[in-house]
């Protein structure tokens, strides 16, 4: 069994599921996808961090990142070690005093913490072969743009600040001025905090 790195390719409402998100990895060097339902919550905890964002209060995992640090704990890595049943499990690789240990965790929380430390998030290739998805390049074209058939502004809080300002030269484009006000006081709340 290998190792395969992934990254973040975007983090979405979820198509299959209402009321859930998808976070969708992507691999480094091909172009194989791995969507992971998530939920709304972790769907939040991801962005923040990607965002770099800073809440007034330390969120669940910036409290376990926090704990981590002061007992001298670094997250190495993390990895998507098991699929059983349709479920996603994870560890987390930590190294305290040289010594490498692991942390069983739901893949979601793992995300969010390889967020916060800037860590490489792997995968194993019997997972990629099994759950991994091959997108084409004009699917991958159409899968990365947001999604904009929806009226909820809350959809807005999960885009990064790079594709909401794409997501508003589109809406522009089209004289969608109703969606681009709501885009906007999404921006400048965000670049006000």
């Amino acid at each position: 069994m290998n190792k395969i790195e992934l990254e973040i390719v975007a983090l979405s409402h979820s198509v299959t599921q209402s009321h859930n998100y998808a976070v969708v990895l992507g691999e480094l060097e091909g172009n194989k996808r791995l969507p992971i339902v998530i939920g709304g919550f972790e769907a939040q905890a991801i962005a923040v961090a990607m965002e770099n964002m800073t809440p007034n209060r330390p969120l669940t995992h910036d409290l376990f990142k926090n704990t981590l640090d002061t007992f001298s704990i670094t997250l190495k890595e993390i990895v998507i070690n098991n699929l059983l049943d349709g479920i996603f499990y994870a560890q987390l690789v930590c190294v305290q005093n040289g010594e490498e240990f692991t942390i069983d965790s739901r893949t979601s929380d793992a995300i969010a913490m390889a967020v916060r430390y800037n860590c490489p998030i792997y995968t194993m290739d019997f997972i990629l072969e099994e759950a991994g998805v091959v997108l084409d390049e004009a699917e991958e074209k159409t899968k990365k743009r947001p999604r904009r058939k929806s009226k909820k502004t809350d959809d807005l809080t999960v885009l990064s600040l790079k594709a909401l300002n794409k997501l508003l030269d589109e809406v522009l484009e089209k004289e969608d001025y109703e969606k681009a006000a709501k885009i906007r006081d999404e921006i400048n709340k965000r670049n006000d905090q």
